[in-house]
């Protein structure tokens, strides 16, 4: 296996084209290379705001939109291998494990967000999903000296694509 990139468009502000997809999946591989991650799935979902605020507020209890947010497979894995022990293929074990996460980013939230810091709607979503690929390796920006490490990772990684500001 090697480090994949799955996506699904829940919204219709931003057509999502091939071209687009392959800038995002150079992005993870890039961001993958740089962390020693060679392999594993990453699912990418685009969504509005009114579905962010939605997951921001059942899974955070933070009431209002994000642009970003970030579900590791690995911080909900002990729970899911008690399910998953009771299943007898051992093909389905390895496909949970091969998950790295889920990446979800409000598409309203980016281009609102691109405007404002006057980069590219391309350059705001590749931050967004580097950033969300960090979140999903461990990565978090709780204090100034680790938002300064992860902030470096990602603009190093943006750097690579041509990505900006």
């Amino acid at each position: 296996m090697s480090l994949s990139l799955v996506w699904n468009n829940e919204q219709d502000k931003l057509d999502i084209d091939e071209q687009f997809i392959e800038l995002l999946d150079k992005l993870l591989q890039k961001a993958g290379e740089a962390e020693g991650v060679t392999e594993g799935e990453v699912a990418l979902t685009f969504v509005t705001d009114d579905a962010i605020h939605e997951l921001n507020r059942e899974y955070r209890g933070i009431d209002r939109p994000t642009d970003v947010l970030s579900f590791a497979m690995n911080e909900s894995l002990d729970e899911e291998m008690d399910i998953v022990y009771e299943l007898e293929e051992d093909e389905e074990l390895d496909e949970l494990t091969d998950v790295l996460g889920d990446i979800i980013i409000s598409v309203e939230r980016a281009e609102a967000q691109a405007e404002e810091y006057g980069h590219s709607l391309n350059r705001e979503i590749g931050f967004l999903f580097v950033h969300g690929f960090l979140h999903l390796l461990g990565y978090d920006h709780q204090d100034v000296a680790s938002e300064k490490v992860m902030m470096g990772k990602q603009e190093a990684v943006l750097a690579q694509v041509g990505l900006v500001r």
